[in-house]
């Protein structure tokens, strides 16, 4: 359990950076004078050609029998990213600080996940969903300080006037540096676990589509296309103010959103180990798309408590559980490279899935893109139904 409680605590370090500025960054690309077209644009192909790397870094993972070095190139990427986005002046350096950040995510994934897997062969739901509850118990923290922050400074909450808030947002970004340096550190003090040298010999990393199991191809496909209704987070934080929340409210919101995905996940794992991975899927994707619906058809802003709540209830019954699923139907010498290779497909859905969501929004009105992905999460469950 070293390394996943090594790993964990990373994952913990980043988060608290990383979500003390995510759920503003929609507001930060207003304040310089970008719409939701451009979010989407800057979201979707952030996470689209970052995750191009994933199932490469996966591969290179396998084939050099290496984990540790790529895992911690790819969180400090993540930490030069932040740079980026603090002297950003438009649109172009927040989408460069995305792509850095994206890309450290996209190297860092596959290897570390597969570390995880490596370090305990038996009850992986656990393992992930420890290490799912450590990541995001440092969102937690990290949106709480970022509320802290904005709230000590007494700034006015109306979001009409966004512009005022660039210094806050720099400050933020600056602060959020310190536990982004801190956790590539700590990942120092991880083990490697890759398989022996003769192994590797015995097994040469060659990848064959047709040589997966059957169950794993069509739980890839699934993903694919659940994905291409899961836009960007950002479009939730919007919509969110488009029915009336402040940037506090947003924040507030989020906090709750990680509470409930810090407080699920280790149990939704353990759950996985015990009545299966099939089914804590589902669940989850379930919740997604009533979750989606309801931000469509929602009115009023006291609504988005329970929408909070049903979203983190998706996100812990589906991140962890679906890496344990993943490490479980991958052969053993192929276990980064297919862990990479979900999350490249996953990534590549996620441009058309954010730029679909900012097209609907302009074209349709703020409610469309909601109702196309509750229509994506339903349909991608009752897939999984008969695929797994």
């Amino acid at each position: 359990m070293w390394n996943v409680i090594i790993t964990g605590i990373t994952s913990f370090l980043t988060d608290v950076s990383s979500e003390m500025f995510y759920p503003l960054i929609s507001f930060y690309l207003l304040a310089l004078g970008a719409g939701p077209a451009i979010l989407g644009i800057v979201e979707g192909l952030a996470e689209s050609i970052a995750s191009l790397l994933k199932v490469y870094s996966g591969y290179v993972s396998d084939k050099i029998r290496k984990r540790k070095p790529i895992t911690i190139l790819g969180y400090s990427l993540s930490a030069i990213g932040k740079l980026f986005l603090y002297f950003a002046n438009s649109w172009i350096g927040v989408f460069i600080g995305r792509i850095s950040d994206r890309f450290g995510k996209g190297i860092r994934t596959a290897p570390r996940d597969a570390l995880i897997a490596e370090s305990v062969p038996e009850n992986r739901g656990r393992a992930f969903g420890l290490h799912r509850t450590m990541d995001t118990l440092g969102a937690f923290l990290g949106v709480l300080l970022s509320i802290l922050i904005i709230k000590s400074l007494n700034l006015p909450e109306a979001s009409s006037n966004l512009s005022s808030y660039i210094p806050t947002f720099k400050t933020i970004i600056l602060i959020s540096l310190i536990p982004a340096i801190l956790g590539v550190l700590v990942l120092f003090l991880v083990k490697e676990t890759t398989p022996s040298r003769a192994l590797n010999e015995k097994k040469r990393i060659k990848f064959q589509w047709k040589a997966l199991d059957r169950k794993l191809k069509g739980f890839l496909i699934i993903s694919l296309i659940f994905t291409l209704g899961n836009s960007s987070n950002q479009f939730l934080f919007l919509r969110s103010q488009n029915l009336g929340a402040s940037l506090l409210d947003v924040l507030f919101l989020y906090l709750l959103y990680n509470l409930v995905y810090t407080i699920f996940s280790y149990p939704a794992g353990f759950l996985s180990d015990k009545i299966g991975r099939k089914r804590i899927i589902i669940l989850g994707y379930i919740f997604y798309g009533l979750v989606y619906f309801g931000f469509g058809i929602a009115s009023k802003f006291s609504q988005l408590w329970l929408l909070f709540t049903l979203y983190g209830l998706y996100t812990a019954f589906t991140e962890g559980v679906e890496k344990a699923l993943i490490s479980d139907l991958s052969p053993a010498h192929l276990r980064a490279t297919v862990i990479g290779l979900h999350a490249t497909l996953v990534g590549i859905g996620l441009f058309p899935a954010s730029f679909i969501a900012g097209l609907l929004w302009s074209i349709l009105g703020p409610q469309a893109p909601f109702i196309f992905g509750g229509i994506m999460g339903i349909g991608a469950a009752i897939g999984l139904m008969f695929i797994l």
